[in-house]
């Protein structure tokens, strides 16, 4: 074999630097298309979807948004796990990392509900409103976020906390609020989009604490 090719082949992959920055992306992207939906959305389903009408563009807007959360959160899951790097446990890892994506997916799947509704909203707007589609939406919509990707949320807090415990490589004060939140996460009944808040303010604290350790130490692999 090519001196050259060897090297190539024997050379590992390094994570980029700037991809501690995934954390801070996502949790402005996100937190805002929350915000978004909140202000423009009422929480009772039964409003009569005066907000379809009037506020169809912020809406929209936010749900532009989630997109590319979704792909800084998938950046942030990678610097968490080369942050492990071979102290990774296969059993927390599964569940650390299916707990992410089945969020994310959910995510996806209540923005896609919400873009359908005001489809079909301006399609025919006064059917999609005395057929009962509209309740239906709504309530589908807010019981996937509220209730289904916010424990599945928990569950990605706990794994991670746990992981960090046994391997020590971030410190326990971190993964003690990890705990903390998470188990916020898990019992909350509220129907409030803003507990959805709670996980991206600890993804920006993780991200926060990642940076200010590269530069400190700027030869120490994320």
């Amino acid at each position: 074999m090519p001196d050259g090719q060897l090297t190539l082949t024997s050379q590992n992959l390094k994570t980029p630097r700037a991809a501690a920055l995934a954390g801070l992306l996502f949790t402005v992207l996100f937190s805002g298309s929350v915000v978004l939906i909140r202000l423009s959305i009422p929480a009772n389903p039964e409003d009569g979807g005066v907000w379809l009408k009037e506020r169809a563009g912020t809406v929209t807007l936010a749900l532009s948004l989630l997109p590319f959360a979704g792909i800084a959160f998938l950046w942030f899951i990678g610097v968490v796990r080369a942050r492990l790097g071979h102290l990774e446990d296969q059993f927390f890892s599964t569940v650390f990392f299916g707990s992410g994506l089945l969020f994310l997916a959910m995510m996806f799947a209540s923005a896609a509900l919400a873009g359908g509704t005001l489809a079909a909203y301006a399609v025919d707007s006064s059917r999609l409103i005395d057929s009962g589609v509209y309740t239906f939406a709504r309530t589908v919509m807010y019981r996937i976020t509220n209730v289904y990707a916010i424990k599945m949320a928990g569950v990605f807090m706990i794994s991670l906390g746990t992981i960090w415990v046994r391997t020590h490589v971030m410190p326990r004060w971190l993964a003690c609020l990890t705990y903390a939140l998470a188990l916020g996460l898990l019992v909350s009944i509220s129907s409030s989009l803003w507990v959805t808040l709670i996980f991206p303010g600890w993804v920006c604290v993780v991200s926060v604490y990642l940076l200010m350790v590269n530069l400190h130490n700027p030869s120490t692999s994320l």
